[in-house]
């Protein structure tokens, strides 16, 4: 019998979240004050995070524990189900063994609650009852709402003006769980307001949204704000994904060559690979690799520069050390909207700065093609993020066909596209468009960079 799924028991579901700062080879670079460029304190960050998040953001214990009412919580839809893609490897006609981890079947649909869920959490008990945050192609937002109504926290998002318009079941969706969902830009904000003068169709970026539910943050001594991707603290919660499919993977006496998944800040590929790269670090498996794929339209690890830059478009949060397009770049409204962000995790980046992993930019046009493939050999229909996945591990094990070699290949299946069927109508009736990689617009917004 050929064994499809790899079920893990909820007693064995992950306790502690991996930190890779305590094996990082080289530690990464501070975080800087933007009004003094010297390392923020804990006390610069309460006004945004409770103070477990700041700690967590900053620790460099190896593993952290899960709170046991957040485990019960987690209960609700994980551990989650590691496939083997049986279907698709014989429609490639390919030797290799393809693996994915699936994060679609929680409640949102998406990798996201695994950090909402946290995030509020620790807000709950530090008696924070209310938080805003941005969202963009929904999925965060949509998590964050879910996190509220189990935690009693009032949520706001700010969701990309061009996801607002594409997706409205997300929309829905948030409002159901109680959440205020509005578009961004929005005349709620400074930040919005003088976009919407200059840019009155302005489609937004994740850049900007961050921006107008950081200001509205900051301007209440009753809210918090919370963030879906790029920061240590939100990746570190999302590695109880790649503890789960170690624990897998050796239920099916199998080890990756290969892992893929795609990056927009980061969070869900880091959750799966970082519990992974230990291994390479530590020299055990010098010859994985690490596969990181983004859209050409906003290549920021491909084509963006190594440098200190603001977390949003208005510059108000702390300056990360990351590969940035620039804060004031506004990416094409290209239909994976949780790619749609100028910079990107300061992990990611360090890693890729160190040698560990790659970095490869796809077309929307080739990963829709490849969604379309998943869906119909393994019959989900993926995210148009993940499908960013499939394209690369569907090139690899076409590789595997020409060199003979059954090289494993993991993928990290972020969620379902189940609110994206709009793009999938585009793709069919060939309405969907490339977009090629706006160089005079970096350009233009590298410019501005802070002078660090």
């Amino acid at each position: 019998m050929e064994r499809a799924m790899y079920f893990l028991d909820q007693k064995d579901m992950p306790t502690h979240w991996y930190n890779i700062q305590a094996d990082l080879p080289e530690p990464l670079p501070p975080v800087l004050h933007p009004a003094t460029g010297k390392p923020v304190t804990p006390d610069d960050l309460a006004p945004l995070f409770p103070m477990e998040l700041i700690k967590q953001e900053v620790s460099t214990e190896r593993w952290i524990e899960i709170p046991e009412e957040l485990q019960a919580v987690y209960r609700t839809w994980r551990p989650t189900v590691l496939h083997r893609a049986y279907r698709l490897e014989k429609a490639l006609d390919t030797p290799a063994k393809i693996f994915y981890k699936y994060e679609g079947t929680n409640q949102a649909g998406s990798h996201k609650p695994n950090t909402a869920t946290a995030q509020c959490y620790y807000n709950m008990k530090e008696g924070i009852r209310r938080i805003t945050t941005e969202t963009g192609a929904g999925q965060w937002g949509s998590a964050l709402s879910l996190a509220g109504a189990f935690f009693g926290v009032e949520i706001k998002v700010y969701m990309v003006r061009i996801s607002y318009d594409q997706k409205p079941y997300r929309r829905i969706a948030m409002e159901t769980w109680g959440a205020t969902c509005v578009p961004s830009p929005s005349r709620e904000t400074k930040a919005g307001r003088e976009m919407l003068e200059k840019w009155p169709d302005c489609p937004g970026s994740l850049g900007l949204a961050i921006s107008e539910a950081v200001e509205e943050a900051v301007g209440r001594d009753d809210t918090h704000y919370a963030l879906g991707s790029v920061l240590n603290h939100v990746l570190l919660h999302q590695t109880i994904i790649g503890e789960e499919t170690r624990k897998q993977m050796e239920m099916a006496d199998a080890y990756p060559d290969i892992i893929v998944g795609n990056i927009g800040g980061g969070s869900n590929f880091a959750g799966q690979f970082l519990p992974w790269i230990r291994d390479k670090i530590s020299g055990q498996k010098p010859d994985l690799r690490i596969i990181c794929v983004e859209p050409e339209s906003c290549p920021t690890m491909t084509k963006g520069i190594y440098a200190y830059d603001f977390g949003d478009s208005a510059g108000m949060t702390p300056l990360l050390k990351m590969n940035t397009l620039g804060h004031g770049f506004i990416p094409p409204p290209v239909h994976a909207g949780g790619l749609r962000y100028h910079g990107m995790a300061p992990i990611i980046c360090h890693l890729h700065q160190l040698g560990l992993i790659e970095a490869v930019a796809a077309h929307q046009t080739a990963t829709f093609e490849a969604g379309v493939k998943f869906a119909r050999t393994e019959g989900i229909i993926t995210g148009p993020e993940p499908c960013h996945n499939l394209k690369v591990a569907i090139d690899e094990a076409l590789k595997c066909k020409e060199s003979g070699e059954a090289k494993t290949i993991l993928i990290a299946h972020s969620g379902h596209g189940h609110f994206d069927l709009a793009a999938y109508d585009a793709y069919l009736s060939g309405k969907l468009v490339d977009y090629s990689y706006p160089e005079e617009e970096v350009k233009k917004a590298q410019a501005d960079l802070p002078k660090v």
